[in-house]
């Protein structure tokens, strides 16, 4: 619970500087060092997807039986993600529900509300000696797929963005050719796990795809420029490693003080939406012409889209029908966990340049979600616990 309430400290914190310094740095000097955050938020970004595919788990003699659970965990990460995708298009003026552009921008920001980030969840389960259980297991499989399933639709959600271009074809090459090399050689290399190489792999990652930026946008200029994103080729990396079930207690701490170092500098990337009239200057964003909201209207639109988000993650209920309600109810609102992999998605739509109020309510929603995850994990435990006895019960 500790480690929960952190993430919300340290967004909050990074949401707070990223208000206050442009104006008390000033926008050039701030404009000037934010570059540097937003490279060391990549890094870690790469170094989180690097560890998330290390816990990619698949048996691939048995990949016929994984069928079902992906096209579940694929409706679960997609039910909320369009709910919200509708909810924003509605606060818009009603002239953009036609409007494709409006449509590609709010489909990438409301991404977020998919990603599933249980890691917390499976350590209390297993402490309480729920490992072996079928909630543990099938929660594991639903949320390492929710979020592969984040990952791959980033891809085509970047196209939109990128339109039809020749880089398109760069992109989906790299894309094929990660997934590829994923499938090929899952778990294969004994790579050095130790948090240090890993943070090395990340950074080699990071500086590659950047340089293919900064090289294209030399070469093309910035509107022919190759940008991919470090999500897939860092998750594939992660799945191409060895299993390695020991970790340091270094290792660890390590893991969970980037971890950290990340929510806070996806706060730190927020553009400025305190004090900015958004119906006078919306940039280049569709999303910003929703117009200026007072913290009223945001706080009532970050409790409708936190519900929304939650809701659309109940999908699991009305499958498994072998299995009982209350177990398919605690495997629901398992997959109402958030880590940062949401987080991550809200960073790359930034770097898409959107912004407005929507930004502030997907982030202080992220926020929220993540302030109840806590009592999420309550939940679940003690249904499981309750699942468990009546199990052992009725097996006497």
């Amino acid at each position: 619970m500790k480690k929960i309430t952190l993430f919300s400290i340290f967004l909050i914190l990074g949401l707070v500087c990223s208000q206050t310094l442009p104006i008390a740095m000033g926008a050039v000097t701030f404009g000037q060092i934010k570059p540097f955050f937003d490279s060391m938020l990549y890094v870690c970004l790469a170094f989180i997807m690097i560890n998330v595919g290390r816990e990619f788990e698949l048996d691939k003699s048995r990949w016929r039986s994984y069928t079902a659970d992906y096209f579940i965990a694929m409706a679960t990460a997609a039910a909320p993600w369009l709910l919200i995708c509708f909810y924003y298009m509605v606060l818009l003026p009603s002239n953009y529900f036609t409007d494709w552009n409006a449509w590609k921008e709010t489909l990438l920001l409301s991404r977020f509300a998919a990603p599933t980030s249980a890691g917390i969840l499976f350590t209390m389960l297993a402490a309480a000696g729920l490992k072996s259980s079928w909630v543990y297991q099938k929660t594991r499989v639903l949320a390492i797929f929710d979020d592969l399933d984040t990952i791959l639709l980033m891809i085509p959600l970047q196209i939109f963005m990128i339109g039809m271009r020749w880089q398109l074809g760069v992109v989906v090459l790299v894309v094929f050719v990660c997934l590829y090399i994923g499938w090929r050689y899952l778990k294969r290399f004994n790579f050095n796990q130790s948090w240090g190489s890993i943070l090395g792999y990340s950074t080699i990652l990071v500086f590659a795809f950047q340089g293919l930026y900064v090289l294209s946008k030399q070469l093309f200029g910035s509107d022919a420029a190759i940008h991919i994103e470090v999500l897939l080729p860092a998750f594939v990396l992660g799945m191409i490693m060895k299993p390695k079930h020991r970790h340091s207690r270094t290792d660890e701490s390590v893991a969970t003080i980037i971890s950290y170092l990340f929510m806070f500098l996806v706060g730190m990337s927020a553009p400025l939406f305190v004090g900015v009239d958004f119906g006078a200057d919306v940039g280049g964003s569709v999303v910003a012409q929703v117009g200026s909201m007072t913290w009223g209207e945001i706080a009532i639109h970050v409790a409708v889209v936190t519900a929304l988000s939650n809701i659309g993650k109940m999908v699991p209920l009305f499958f498994y029908r072998e299995h009982s309600f209350t177990e398919r109810l605690v495997l629901s609102i398992g997959m109402f966990t958030r880590g940062e992999v949401g987080a991550g998605i809200i960073f790359v739509s930034i770097g898409y340049g959107l912004g407005g109020p929507l930004l502030a309510i997907s982030l202080l929603t992220i926020l929220t979600n993540l302030i109840l995850t806590g009592g999420f994990v309550v939940i679940v435990k003690r249904l499981a616990l309750r699942v468990e006895r009546e199990q052992a019960a009725a097996n006497l």
